[in-house]
């Protein structure tokens, strides 16, 4: 499936082939003669493809003499106007952006700090593994470390590899590529919950040991908490699991952002609730539930924005990160979350994959889509 975009360099292709040799063959024949100036390849694999990846990438490396290789594995990939999922596949999209302009990076160490001429931003696409317990302080770090910068990416889905592409594989940490401020760029987040808290209130975590809600507004957490699920649901708890969600609003957010976070256990006895994240006392909490519906208004709502924001400039490319909670468990099993997209967009070169954690500014996300469109 080759897609070649009529402006400046963004060509991508995707194959479906289950072995390495006959992958690398289908990409290559779709993208035909491969311009000079290509020089930065974004690629994202399914988890069903993690064995044979180096051996994949060594070869598109040699026959596309491209060095910058930036990407991850994924229990599903986004590839222009469709969604793959359990089943071997590998998209990839290769840009020319000006020489200088750009740093691959592996490891949090290695992360470059950037000189900025300017008061733009640079842009970090960041790709980090679910298993280095330093994630999220990495993620609300780098900004500062890479001096000006505004993160997007995702936290690698996998069920047994986690492999991220840094110019090589790597695993085991944070990984990624800066853009200078001079990459022009729009991005867009919007997610996948509503909240259940009424419009403009919040409460506040008044007391709490790690992932352990004790206390909200000084009341055990579990009563305030089926206060705001209603009866129905409170009389049967466990029906709310996978559909109501705490949520953390983020400071100084504009556009109501807000961190949602599983609840992952209740405990009747005490009334405590515990909550996949590491709290801290005297945080405003809210609560929010997954709905399809609004999801879909959502995603618009942020479509329609860009769009706006694009005027009379043309996108060029775009990079597209969204939760594995979103795609087909929450839009439908047509690829309908990328075709609004494209319906909206119109018809552009779009990479990405279903992430296990959404990355956008220096926040981790959940129930999340972010989307940056390459001017």
């Amino acid at each position: 499936m080759l897609f070649r975009s009529v402006m400046k360099l963004f060509l991508s292709a995707t194959s479906i082939e289950k072995d390495w040799q006959k992958s690398a063959k289908d990409l290559l024949q779709q993208l035909g003669d491969i311009p000079a100036e290509a020089n930065v390849a974004f690629i994202y694999a399914t988890d069903s493809f993690a064995i044979e990846l180096s051996r994949l990438l060594d070869e598109l490396k040699l026959k596309t003499n491209i060095k910058n290789w930036i990407g991850s594995i994924g229990k599903g990939i986004c590839s222009n106007n469709q969604e793959i999922y359990e089943q071997p596949a590998v998209t990839i999209m290769l840009a020319d952006f000006p020489e200088g302009s750009f740093t691959v990076f592996n490891g949090m160490e290695n992360a470059p700090r950037l000189s900025t001429k300017s008061n733009g931003l640079s842009l970090a696409l960041v790709h980090a593994d679910p298993r280095n317990g330093l994630v999220t302080e990495h993620i609300n770090n780098l900004p500062d470390k890479i001096s000006n910068s505004y993160l997007i990416g995702g936290i690698t889905s996998s069920s047994s590899h986690f492999f991220q592409i840094a110019n090589d594989i790597t695993e085991g940490d944070i990984s990624g590529i800066i853009f200078d401020e001079n990459t022009q760029i729009i991005t867009g987040l919007s997610q996948g919950c509503t909240p259940i808290t009424p419009a403009g209130e919040t409460h506040t975590l008044t007391q709490c040991d790690h992932h352990i809600a004790m206390s909200i507004d000084k009341r055990p957490a579990l009563e305030v908490f089926k206060e705001e699920i209603g009866d129905v649901l409170a009389r049967d708890i466990d029906r709310a699991a996978g559909y109501i969600f705490a949520a953390f609003p983020v400071k100084g957010s504009d556009t109501g952002n807000y961190l949602v976070r599983d609840i992952i256990g209740i405990d009747t006895e005490n009334k405590y609730l515990a909550i996949a994240d590491d709290m801290k006392a005297d945080s405003a909490i809210i609560f929010c539930k997954r709905d399809g519906q609004t999801a879909i208004q959502d995603m618009l709502r942020m479509l329609h924005d860009i769009k706006k924001r694009l005027g009379k400039q043309q996108a060029k490319g775009a990079l597209y990160i969204s939760c594995l909670g979103r795609g087909k468990n929450l839009f439908g099993e047509n690829s309908e979350e990328l075709k609004m997209i494209n319906e909206v967009l119109g018809d552009i070169p779009i990479a990405g994959f279903y992430a296990n954690g959404e990355i956008a500014g220096d926040q981790l996300y959940g129930y999340t889509g972010v989307l940056t469109i390459f001017l």
